[in-house]
């Protein structure tokens, strides 16, 4: 199995069981605190392109920076929306876990189980 990477939020109870999930089957994947260091756009495309989603099925729709920068406006490029999440990376759902060449989001956490 090649590399493992989990974007992760510590303080996200999905986020820890899904880590806690890959490291009961032995997984010990780079985990990176992507609110302390917020994938760059190119990076955001790469993984939208995996999980083959637009960019506001990876947003969480429930932050109130999605509403106050009013995210739904259909007038919205793909390229403003991914820079939004570049830059207010806790717009991002969470977990993601990249493994294979592909992505999965730890909603549930078992999600992540079919790329691996």
């Amino acid at each position: 199995m090649g590399k493992i990477v989990i974007l992760h939020n510590p303080r996200c109870s999905k986020s820890r069981e899904t880590l806690a999930l890959l490291q009961q089957r032995g997984i010990e994947p780079e985990i990176v605190d992507y609110l302390a260091s917020p994938p760059s756009a190119h990076e955001i495309e790469r993984i939208l392109g995996k999980l083959d989603l637009p960019p506001r099925a990876l947003m969480r729709r429930d932050e109130p920076d999605y509403a106050e920068l009013n995210l739904d406006d259909p007038s919205l490029s793909r390229a403003q929306l991914v820079t939004v999440m570049h830059e207010r990376p806790r717009l991002i759902q969470r977990p993601i876990v990249l493994a294979n060449g592909k992505a999965a989001i730890g909603r549930p956490p078992e999600n992540v189980l079919s790329i691996l």
